[in-house]
């Protein structure tokens, strides 16, 4: 029997989809150890977690938090502990940029403010049910700023807020798919929905939920092993998190649906369909390829499943291409060993669209900054997000395409191509686009339990105690 998650000690954006229409994400950069383990005390006490809310009763605002390598450096962590964080954590994002694809204009030269650098110490990330409860909210965060006396600075700040039918900017269903995990209730996963498909695949159409370990740090992962490094007592209950801010150029992406239906002779729905793996409503083509949709941009699905794979049946991509965003990105059973290599690499998404959303049918840029702020948890940065987001994303070759990258997220380097195999005919293959996703800013960081933040937030001076 697995041992029961301490929910409580927790942080609940790591396991729980508050599905909250408002955030923000307030980066700090501390001027001193003193003012960073203040910053965190004034806090600590109002950090939400993980333990489930009573029936009917949700807070108006939560609060999480979140401290980059830098940060605990600022924070007074000996030398002994801070050696033995991973390396893909302790460098700074600017200078692991390109093992992802972030080139061109994604270049780290071009990123917003000091992300990336070093600068920015510790993260305050608040939901909230409305803008104005945001807005309390930060003017809250504000005053705690102001107190510090010029001890505290504000590197980076970035609201975000739902599109209605749980759009992204390119018009579709977003945060279908959250991996099932092992001893999370029932109720803090998706709100109304099956768990099928969201595991690990086995055999007879069953599935079982991913070792817990996979993603809090402290619990057997999918190999048994536990992560304790760099000390049990700071890491236990804790993840790392990913922070990206996307720019979506979304007439661009408009213009290349158009450009890609001529070339292949396809519907511009059937296109949109194909470059993610989805319907633009959220239907699976695996669960659904051959239907005549009509314009699916504000249409929202009754009911969307995940209780599919790709093998047999679909080896060779007539449903769901194998260069689909959602099969590169949870390739479930297509990378064979009956889907026990694609657990190993799954990623709990978080985030949320920032900016007005682009006038529809409009396919000319307003100027207007719009796009994505893509968070996601995980154990290990590099083995999870970084395996994701540099191979199986900008690299074909582990799904047989070459150096056919994601028609989303390929930057730099010129157009590329998407391959798509039609049944009884030859493939047919349509333009990227290259830079229509572009990468602002970036941040590696880690969010320790609340125990280690009350520890974290008092000094003691041994760091974190062992567990």
């Amino acid at each position: 029997m697995a041992e029961p998650l301490e929910l409580h000690d927790i942080q609940g954006n790591i396991l729980n989809g508050y599905a909250f229409d408002h955030a923000l994400y307030l980066f700090l950069g501390a001027a001193s150890t003193v003012a960073a383990r203040r910053c965190l005390r004034s806090v600590v006490h109002r950090v939400t977690t993980a333990e489930r809310w009573p029936s009917g009763v949700r807070p108006r605002t939560t609060l999480n938090v979140a401290i980059t390598f830098t940060g605990f450096t600022r924070l007074g962590l000996p030398r002994t502990l801070l050696g033995r964080f991973p390396a893909a954590f302790a460098q700074p994002t600017r200078e692991r940029a390109k093992l992802l694809g972030d080139v061109g204009c994604s270049d780290p030269a071009l990123w917003e403010d000091e992300l990336g650098t070093g600068t920015a110490h510790l993260l305050l990330m608040v939901s909230a049910q409305t803008e104005e409860e945001l807005g309390e909210a930060r003017e809250g965060l504000g005053r705690l700023v102001a107190e510090a006396d010029g001890e505290l600075t504000v590197v980076h700040e970035q609201p975000a807020h739902a599109i209605p039918r749980m759009r992204e900017h390119f018009g579709y269903a977003d945060g279908l798919s959250q991996p099932d995990i092992e001893g999370v209730p029932r109720s803090t996963r998706r709100r109304g929905a099956s768990t099928r498909g969201d595991g690990v695949p086995l055999k007879n159409l069953r599935w079982r939920p991913l070792k817990a370990g996979e993603f809090v740090l402290g619990y057997p992962d999918e190999d048994g092993q536990v992560a304790t490094e760099p000390d049990p007592g700071l890491v236990r209950n804790g993840s790392y998190m990913v922070y990206r801010k996307l720019y979506q150029d979304v007439a661009r992406f408009r213009r290349g649906l158009q450009e890609a239906a001529e070339q292949s002779n396809l519907s511009e729905e059937l296109i949109a369909a194909k470059v993610v793996g989805r319907w633009r409503d959220g239907v699976a083509l695996e669960l659904d390829p051959d239907r005549d949709p009509g314009d699916l941009t504000q249409v929202e699905a009754e009911t969307v499943s995940n209780d599919f794979r790709y093998l047999p049946h679909d080896r060779r991509g007539y449903a769901c291409p194998a260069g689909a965003h959602i099969r590169r990105t949870n390739p479930r059973d297509a990378l064979g060993f009956d889907g026990l290599l694609t657990a190993r690499h799954r990623i709990v998404r978080r985030g949320l669209p920032y900016g007005p959303p682009l006038a529809p049918g409009t396919t000319t840029d307003d100027g207007v900054d719009r796009g994505l702020v893509f968070v996601c948890f995980n154990a290990d940065i590099e083995r999870q997000f970084e395996i994701v987001q540099g191979q199986w994303c900008n690299d074909g070759n582990a799904f047989g395409l070459g150096d056919d990258r994601d028609y989303l997220l390929a930057n730099g380097g010129g157009t590329g191509k998407m391959t798509i195999p039609v049944r009884g005919s030859w493939p047919r293959f349509v333009d990227t686009q290259p830079d229509i996703v572009v990468t602002r800013g970036a941040e590696y960081l880690f969010a320790p339990g609340i125990r280690a933040l009350h520890r974290l937030a008092s000094g003691a001076p041994e760091g974190p105690a062992q567990a």
